[in-house]
């Protein structure tokens, strides 16, 4: 059982930039796909980026597509979200997920098996 813990939300104003962290532990998640998603009010949660475990191919949803990046460091257990020019759209709560059974490119579609609890990120206008 790995153990997912969100940090580095909070406010800014519109074309501000942040970084998020995952800290996992329990269990390595070198061999595990990680995913970012996010929740905001009234709407569905929905996919934000994907990496995989070697780091050798990330996935993006076309909103935020060029404007945040995904990485990891496995020696840490730790992934990263970095976004730049924030958006009030971008304006949710983030969460970071693992998946020791599917692919990267999978997590698009299919949600993962664990989930953090999240992260709040508010952007202003």
């Amino acid at each position: 059982q790995v153990q997912l813990v969100e940090s580095g939300g909070r406010l800014v104003q519109a074309g501000a930039s942040l970084r998020l962290s995952c800290a996992a532990s329990g269990r390595t998640i070198s061999t595990a796909a990680m995913g970012w998603f996010r929740q905001a009010p009234g709407k569905e949660r929905e996919f934000v980026a994907a990496i995989s475990f070697g780091s050798h191919m990330s996935y993006y949803a076309d909103s935020v597509k060029g404007r945040f990046t995904i990485s990891r460091d496995n020696a840490k257990n730790t992934v990263y979200l970095q976004m730049n020019s924030l958006k009030p759209e971008d304006t949710a709560v983030y969460y970071c997920a693992a998946d020791y059974g599917k692919l990267a490119e999978e997590l698009v579609g299919s949600p993962p098996d664990y989930w953090g609890q999240g992260t709040q990120v508010t952007v202003s206008s």
